[in-house]
């Protein structure tokens, strides 16, 4: 894609901070979004800024967020939006109030001003593998139902679903996500042994500079739409298959 402008919503997360950086090493015009009562907001603004990208702090709110797209005019929009089980409960809430307000919520809101922009840009969501719509699992659950309203809608969409996203570099410690994509990996290192490839490809782990080197080349091809980008793709694109 030509002329490419990316609006990255979660830009300070652990896939975010890596989309953005990949995107710029692209040299794709690119807008970060920072919460504007983040108490990290002058460093991130300084960090993106090194980089080139153009820094948003526009409030969670429709129209707000509408005005800034009709501004700024963008090509992609990047979701990458969730919560943990345990920011949730520092934030007040149990898990499912979490996911459904901002993994739902705010996905939801971003792709409304997303559809309101003469520029209609291509949806770039970041969901999960192993996903199933009659999943009881409130995490995969909300997941299932962005990803139908995207299916059902008229805005272009790319949906990635890579499995476990880790490694070293992370903020978060996250002890248990990381002691589970061990586990996983191995048990799928050994079915790679016995002919497992697919399976192992599909659902080995990745950190988030492999996830933001796939999932930035299939957002930038004019053949990623409409279509679900499985983790065995995304490790392909990004060179590391």
């Amino acid at each position: 894609m030509t002329d490419s402008h990316a609006f990255v919503a979660g830009a300070t997360g652990y896939t975010g901070q890596a989309v953005v950086e990949v995107l710029r090493g692209r040299g794709v015009k690119t807008t970060a979004h920072v919460r504007p009562d983040s108490s990290r907001r002058e460093q991130w603004t300084e960090r993106w800024e090194a980089l080139g990208a153009d820094v948003d702090t526009t409030a969670w709110d429709v129209d707000a967020l509408t005005r800034t797209f009709a501004a700024k005019s963008p090509t992609l929009v990047f979701a990458l939006l969730g919560t943990t089980r345990s920011r949730a409960q520092d934030e007040g809430r149990d898990a499912v109030e979490g996911y459904e307000t901002i993994d739902f919520g705010l996905t939801m809101m971003l792709r409304r001003a997303a559809q309101a922009c003469a520029t209609n840009p291509r949806f770039v969501y970041l969901s999960a593998a192993g996903l199933r719509e009659d999943t009881r699992n409130p995490y995969m659950a909300v997941r299932a139902r962005v990803e139908a309203a995207l299916r059902e809608g008229t805005l272009p969409y790319t949906i990635a679903r890579p499995s476990f996203i880790t490694g070293p570099n992370r903020e978060q410690s996250r002890p248990l996500e990381r002691l589970g994509a061990s586990v996983a990996d191995t048990a799928l290192s050994f079915a790679g042994m016995l002919g497992g490839r697919r399976l192992r490809d599909r659902y080995q782990s990745m950190d988030n500079t492999t996830l933001a080197r796939g999932l930035v080349d299939v957002a930038l091809d004019p053949d990623g739409a409409g279509r679900i980008v499985e983790g065995e793709e995304l490790r392909s694109r990004a060179g590391t298959a």
